[in-house]
């Protein structure tokens, strides 16, 4: 009987058909593993869109910047601009839940997760930014360290405060700035410092420091606060400089463009005079900047992941820059303070945004 023929491939033949089926499931996985690389995780934008609510971490109570009402509602500069993100993301200014941080807290619960954006004058600094995995937006408040004393000590300059003791708030970069400023001028002084502003501003209204050192803002803000407001004066030495600016956390360049570029609308709105009470009226403008801004010509949101009329809903919703700024901290509010620095570029502050188109 004559032997069965062979039903199977010659060995060197299989030997090449499984060394390419092998080269293929390994090409197959490379791109199915590099395709979720590309895509990585999911954005802080799309969390807060399926949430639909944005977490912002503020202060635990700074007048005109965040503080918190007695029947819990939030408002401030900071607070404003969560609202704005709001505004701009889910088209509800008031879709906002606020974590009030300490100093020493707030970068933590960024970085942590806890929150989706920090919004608490904070000071953008190479050590933080570079030393940290988070991203400084831009400069909402350009702001700059000084003291608070007693009109009672006689004391005008910042000059007279050898050998005082200073209050200030811990984790902050006041306590570098004090270093800086007395050892660079021979002078001494003694550090009391707190986690909480609240005890900041209790100890020195009890007279355990002669100064209080802050952003001045800060000390206008908790002036409000002393037993007798009118008693304490801000001296005229600024000796550092204090970029306030929110922050997000490192490598979500889709959140980081979406939280810098809301910023840059309520500049920009400003700019162009579009405020909360004119913009309906001008939705329908024939002015190319205008009608981009508010979504009538192109879509500019698409760039971002949002809705054509997202710029829009921030200023109709929150206002331009300068409607958040005087009715939180300028002359429509109890700290009064001028635009000074935080005017726009074209009336000699620094105030200035890349324009939307």
């Amino acid at each position: 009987m004559s032997p069965r023929p062979s039903l199977g491939f010659p060995s060197r033949l299989c030997g090449q058909l499984f060394s390419r089926l092998g080269a293929i499931a390994a090409l197959v996985f490379t791109l199915a593993t590099s395709s979720a690389m590309a895509q990585g995780p999911a954005s802080t934008l799309e969390d807060v869109l399926a949430r639909g609510f944005l977490k912002c971490g503020v202060s635990q109570g700074q007048p005109g910047f965040s503080i918190e009402a007695a029947d819990g509602t939030w408002s401030g500069f900071d607070v404003e601009y969560c609202r704005a993100i709001a505004a701009a993301v889910l088209g509800d200014g008031d879709a906002v839940e606020f974590t009030p941080l300490a100093a020493s807290q707030r970068f933590d619960a960024l970085v942590g997760g806890e929150i989706d954006i920090l919004s608490r004058n904070s000071t953008w600094t190479m050590g933080r930014e570079a030393g940290l995995p988070i991203q400084f937006v831009g400069v909402t408040y350009y702001d700059g360290q000084a003291f608070m004393v007693r009109q009672s000590m006689g004391i005008t300059s910042a000059l007279e405060l050898s050998n005082a003791t200073i209050c200030a708030s811990a984790g902050t970069t006041t306590v570098l700035n004090l270093t800086d400023f007395f050892q660079s001028r021979n002078m001494s002084f003694e550090l009391v410092t707190f986690d909480n502003v609240e005890d900041v501003v209790a100890a020195y209204d009890s007279q355990r420091c002669d100064a209080y050192a802050s952003d001045t803002s800060g000390l206008f803000a908790q002036r409000l606060n002393l037993a007798n407001p009118a008693d304490h004066v801000v001296l005229p030495e600024v000796i550092s400089k204090e970029p306030l600016s929110p922050a997000v956390r490192n490598g979500d360049p889709a959140w980081f463009n979406t939280a810098r570029w809301v910023l840059f609308a309520i500049i920009n709105a400003e700019e162009l005079g579009l405020t909360s009470q004119s913009i309906e009226a001008l939705r329908s403008s024939d002015d190319p900047a205008t009608a981009r801004f508010t979504g009538a010509s192109g879509d500019v949101g698409q760039l971002l992941g949002l809705r054509a009329d997202w710029a829009f809903q921030v200023v109709a919703q929150v206002g331009n820059y300068g409607e958040v700024f005087e009715r939180t901290v300028g002359a429509g509010s109890p700290l009064g303070i001028g635009r000074g620095l935080n005017a726009l570029w074209s009336d000699g502050g620094l105030i200035y945004a890349p324009p939307i188109r």
